[in-house]
């Protein structure tokens, strides 16, 4: 049986790759199986500060649900392959370090709902995403009518998910679902030196940092104002507050171990 993730570490930095490239990285159940697995691995390794999702290939980042896979299941089988897509696409919010989607194609239903759960999405400039759910008589099932209205605002979100309109990557940048185009060629090459960028930190800060603004836009400013107090004091007795303190006093690059 062919493994559909491949995960390359570098440097500490994560590169999980969907490799269904001839099925246009549908999430079929095996492959929803060995994201998480591959997650969970992920999660607890505290040499990796960041992760870089793509597709494997030019065309598809991921084109949603496998509905091939599904058009031979019981509803209820249709309902649990639905659950499970919804796990898969919160652990990516959940995971604890930082997550890149790097959008190297076509990013339709749970593919754009994947890529709403990470922390950044940066998109080929050969890039197409859109929910389309509702031209298949369905709604997004897996976020997305709750993450796209956080990050760009109801009414656009509702314009997008009410027509299942397919946007290219400067559109999508437009409306602010993507942070960055770049061109195809330079895609993960970029998505690298921004990782660098990030992993170059306190990877228990990055990790703080996305618990507290992930946890905090959910609820009013006073209560998020003490989950970010909470999430910094988490930072105190930390040694890598103290070597970032001594490098500063020594004007040289920190050195953090994670502790």
């Amino acid at each position: 049986m062919p493994n559909f993730v491949n995960v390359e570490v570098t440097e500490g930095i994560a590169i999980l790759v969907l490799t269904r490239a001839e099925s246009a990285n549908a999430l079929s159940i095996q492959m929803l199986h060995e994201i998480n697995n591959a997650l969970e691995r992920i999660q607890y390794d505290r040499s990796i500060r960041v992760v870089i999702v793509t597709g494997d290939g030019e065309k598809a980042f991921c084109a949603g649900a496998d509905l091939k896979e599904r058009k031979g299941m019981s509803e209820e089988e249709v309902r649990k392959t639905v659950a499970l897509i919804g796990k898969t696409v919160d652990h990516f919010d959940t995971l604890s370090q930082p997550v890149i989607a790097a959008i190297n194609g076509v990013a339709f239903g749970g593919g754009l709902e994947l890529a709403l759960a990470c922390d950044i999405r940066m998109a080929s400039n050969t890039a197409k995403i859109g929910l389309t759910e509702t031209a298949l008589g369905i709604i997004p099932g897996a976020g997305g009518t709750q993450r796209l209205p956080r990050l760009i605002g109801a009414g656009k979100a509702k314009e997008l998910i009410y027509t299942a309109r397919r946007l290219t990557a400067d559109e999508a940048y437009a409306y602010g679902i993507v942070e960055h185009v770049v061109p195809s060629q330079q895609l993960i090459v970029e998505a690298k030196r921004l990782a660098t960028e990030m992993a170059n930190n306190a990877p228990l800060s990055l990790i703080q940092a996305k618990k507290a603004i992930n946890q905090g836009m959910q609820t009013d400013i006073a209560t998020a104002l003490q989950i970010e107090s909470l999430a910094y004091n988490h930072l105190l007795n930390t040694e890598d507050r103290l070597e970032g303190l001594r490098a500063f006093q020594e004007k040289r690059q920190p050195i953090y171990s994670g502790k």
